[in-house]
């Protein structure tokens, strides 16, 4: 029996630890999550963690052993499986013999969906056969995914006694290698670009072809910006026979965590193609795929496997939540930051939880903090931020880099250092001094900041976790590191999980003002603060930076125009109809003066 998921919405990844337990806390309710798997050590710690929790037998995995990585993430990942399907055991029979618990459940549950139906006629019929109800339940519900995150150009070469180590054994591959070798059922989400040799590296793994009842046991989802990324990635998937079951697409800007900006290309036009050209996807992929697994002599589905299209990055109300549902035929909308204010959902330090309250729009920003060289969605006043400007007053700037993940910069260095590390930091900044002939202070000042801005993003990332669950933190406290998306500033309280999914769903409203714009204007505001920005910091323009930033603006522009049209012609955000197409304008206008020149 085909079920369908309970629930419209996904928990997307979060830094390395936000979401690193959220299955254990929420799947048994029917929600999807997902966790981050390319740190083994937060990985082992989590599973020491929840062992000794739920009184079960562990081993510890030393990294003596020759592939601990992937031994790390197979074992914590058949750990969270074993949990919640206990957990959900536990709730199916909760929900039979106990009314309160039944009544509880009904509330977070999607409005107009059979199953909510058929639980609210057993409340109202009185219902004291708990057979009924536990035959009804066995049949209709299903845990939520626990689903994992791989960022794939997160790949590091490792090193053994001086020797590199095989591709196998890079840090993504090892990542992939324990998902795949889990008894997960699940989905693997690959993010952050196009790894050729990571993709390459699935073809390994029997779980992730379909079986002779159709059915795949390990599913691939791509994040995507844009139509053209996905096209290429899943025709160069099916051409080994894999199939991509999923295209998550995210907001550049409007998003935690890195935020990769399109070429202006905003996230209403996008759908509206993918809307338009998801029969090309399906028909391309699978006469690739087809042709594939019959050379691979592997089994041939005769129609096309299921492909979900969905969206996350912005979304704030039940309004938008239920309008990308409908108008663009998606499958589910990813809730991030709104979450990091539900301790029953994620891993957050209370100091942090309450830094997310309290802050307001200037206080969230794109920051260049990340050692990947990618924009990096954060807030202000962080424990981290604190720490690091406590080195720096102290001319101690650079991380002593314990676990090296994003030690991918092999200017200094051919096992590759991470720019937020000590060693990097103190060989740039000599650099610095040495080619500087002094003429132009404030240019020294700001290139200084520029190197030592860099924060420890493993570390940082991962701390949160560990303090909200009373495990030790190893070595000097760096402080926490927080990645939520802009759109978190319009939510000022901790909530409880019934609050947040009611908010959701439209049945409560959390939100701290009514004057929220709406997503799409949110955005849309920070691509062009992106665009502005970006000509303001551009020393000169060549005839190919002037080619790009005209086709920015040209795609914006053709993006206010789409918006345009939509907001006359939709029966969505009426009483903000007309407002919205006024800032619309208001918008283009702006852009329509900030011309692209030489300089």
């Amino acid at each position: 029996m085909n079920i369908t998921p309970l629930h419209t919405f996904h928990i997307p990844v979060m830094g390395l630890s936000y979401t690193i337990d959220t299955p254990v806390r929420l799947a048994h309710l029917g929600i999807s999550s997902v966790i981050s798997i390319i740190d083994d050590e937060i990985i082992e710690r989590m599973r020491i963690f929840y062992s000794e929790k739920f009184g079960l037998k562990y081993n510890p995995i030393s990294i003596k052993s020759e592939d601990y990585r992937a031994e790390r993430i197979t074992a914590y990942l058949n750990l969270v499986e074993d949990i919640v399907q206990d957990k959900f055991q536990a709730f199916k029979e909760q929900l039979a013999c106990n009314m309160d618990t039944l009544k509880k459940f009904i509330r977070i549950l999607p409005n107009n969906t059979h199953t909510k139906a058929q639980l609210q006629q057993f409340v109202s019929d009185g219902v004291s056969n708990s057979t009924a109800i536990k035959e009804y339940v066995d049949s209709y519900l299903l845990p939520g995914s626990i689903d994992v995150n791989i960022m794939t150009k997160v790949d590091k070469e490792n090193f053994s006694k001086n020797m590199k180590q095989p591709v196998i054994y890079n840090d993504a591959h090892a990542s992939l290698r324990g998902y795949a070798h889990s008894k997960l059922s699940s989905s693997m989400v690959l993010s952050a670009g196009f790894n050729p040799k990571l993709l390459s590296y699935i073809e390994q793994f029997k779980d992730f072809y379909p079986d002779s009842n159709n059915h795949l046991k390990k599913k691939i989802i791509i994040k995507v910006s844009d139509f053209r990324s996905a096209l290429i990635q899943g025709n160069f998937l099916a051409k080994k026979g894999l199939w991509v079951s999923e295209y998550r697409i995210e907001s550049g800007l409007n998003c935690g965590g890195h935020a990769f900006a399109t070429d202006g290309l905003l996230l209403g036009p996008i759908l509206e193609v993918f809307k338009q050209r998801k029969g090309e996807l399906v028909e391309s992929a699978f006469s690739l795929m087809v042709s594939s697994l019959k050379n691979k002599k592997r089994y041939t589905p005769e129609v096309p496997p299921q492909m979900k299209i969905t969206v996350q990055g912005g979304v704030g109300t039940a309004e938008e939540h239920h309008f990308l549902l409908e108008n663009y035929n998606l499958d589910s909308v990813g809730w991030g930051s709104p979450f990091l204010l539900v301790p029953e959902a994620t891993s957050v330090d209370s100091e942090t939880r309450n830094l997310l309250a309290v802050s307001g729009e200037n206080d969230f920003y794109l920051s260049n903090i990340s050692p990947l060289g990618v924009p990096f969605n954060t807030v202000r006043g962080s424990s981290s931020e604190i720490y690091m400007k406590t080195k720096g007053a102290q001319n101690r700037n650079g991380s002593s880099c314990p676990k090296k993940l994003l030690a991918l910069n092999k200017e200094y260095s051919h096992k590759g250092l991470c720019t937020a590390s000590k060693k990097f930091q103190e060989r740039k900044l000599e650099e610095l001094v040495r080619n500087n002939d002094g003429s132009n202070p404030q240019q020294l000042l700001k290139f200084k900041e520029e190197i030592t801005e860099k924060a420890c993003l493993c570390v940082g990332l991962a701390n949160a976790a560990y303090i909200d669950n009373g495990i030790q933190v190893k070595g000097e406290n760096k402080g926490v590191v927080i990645c939520p998306g802009p759109n978190l500033a319009y939510f000022n309280k901790e909530v409880s999980l019934d609050q947040m999914i009611r908010h959701i769903y439209g049945n409560e409203n959390i939100l701290s003002s009514a004057d929220r714009p709406n997503f799409f204007v949110n955005e849309l505001k920070m691509y062009l603060d992106y665009y502005k920005k970006g000509l303001l910091n551009a020393a000169t323009l060549n005839s190919s930076e002037i080619k790009k930033w005209e086709g920015f603006k040209e795609n914006i522009l053709s993006g206010i125009t789409y918006y345009e049209h939509l907001f006359n012609n939709t029966s969505f955000f009426a009483p903000q109809a007309e407002q919205t197409l006024l800032q619309f304008k208001k918008f283009k206008e702006v852009i329509l003066n900030h011309s692209v020149t030489k300089n």
